[in-house]
């Protein structure tokens, strides 16, 4: 199967594609990046995604280095050169090369670089019988609603969770609250009610989120944005993750408490079916 890279207007040979040494987004984490699955070559929520994406880019200044109207195109060709039918696709865009200097370059291109990788989907035993989480202090810095490439604090809760053998870190503020996942989001059920962080600067705010919440509204369950705290998470009956990779994944252990008896409860479960109907009306896929 061929792997196919965009860089700046060319569709190249995934080990050719390569930036300048000057780009500020190797020299600076100066940029913002979206990742959106597709099923069937069809991009999953991709308006949301978008929408996401441009505003990311607006927060930090960065110009679009191309038209709105053509990166569908060029996202739909290199989906067809890489000849995948479901995966995920990596959108990255950076402020460009300059000479390297803190403040803004006056007169630079932005830069755009796009890859499609294979579907990064949880494993069959984790949607059914659920993960284990950690909890970790949340490094990171205050605007984590922009979708940002500077993702050291995240990488540093990741390997923290590999080593623990687990699937994510939920990462807790200063305040003692629970605001997100390390690459995702987290959630809790407490008497039926699903309790999720609100948006803000203090989360980035999920497509899988968004959608989710939607669904859940729409069929009855009960739903609190708010902040919960590490206590109220030890009571809870079920807790749950989402991201674009993993979907809706029960979680039944945190650190070495377990949740719900061990079990993924039955609000996770409707919330599991609704959310793998939402992506079946869409793309034809099912998960």
């Amino acid at each position: 199967m061929p792997h196919v890279a965009y860089v700046n207007g060319r569709y190249l040979p995934h080990a050719h594609a390569m930036v300048h040494i000057e780009d500020r987004g190797y020299q600076f984490s100066d940029g913002v990046y979206e990742y959106i699955a597709f099923y069937n070559r069809r991009l999953l929520d991709a308006e949301l995604h978008f929408l996401r994406f441009n505003r990311s880019l607006r927060e930090i200044e960065i110009a679009s280095p191309v038209a709105p109207a053509a990166l569908p195109i060029i996202i739909r060709e290199l989906i067809a050169r890489n000849g995948r039918d479901n995966g995920g696709l990596y959108i990255q865009v950076t402020r460009g090369v300059a000479r390297r200097d803190h403040p803004f370059p006056k007169h630079t291109k932005s830069s755009l670089v796009m890859t499609v990788c294979a579907a990064k989907l949880p494993k069959e035993h984790e949607v059914k019988n659920g993960v284990k989480v950690i909890t970790a202090p949340d490094l990171r810095w205050a605007r984590r609603d922009i979708k940002s490439i500077s993702l050291l604090a995240n990488i540093l809760a990741k390997q923290q969770a590999s080593k623990h053998q687990a699937r994510e870190a939920w990462l807790i503020e200063d305040n003692g609250t629970v605001g997100e996942g390390a690459a995702s989001n987290a959630y809790i059920v407490s008497n039926g009610e699903v309790i999720t962080h609100p948006t803000g600067h203090e989360i980035l705010g999920g497509i899988t989120r968004d959608v989710l919440l939607k669904l859940a509204k729409k069929a009855g369950i009960p739903v609190a944005e708010r902040p919960f705290s590490a206590m109220e998470m030890k009571k809870a009956t079920e807790a749950f993750l989402t991201s674009t990779s993993a979907n809706v994944l029960p979680v039944v252990k945190i650190d070495d408490m377990t949740v719900g008896g061990g079990k993924p409860g039955p609000v996770t479960h409707k919330l599991q079916e609704l959310y793998s109907a939402h992506v079946l009306r869409q793309t034809g896929k099912i998960l």
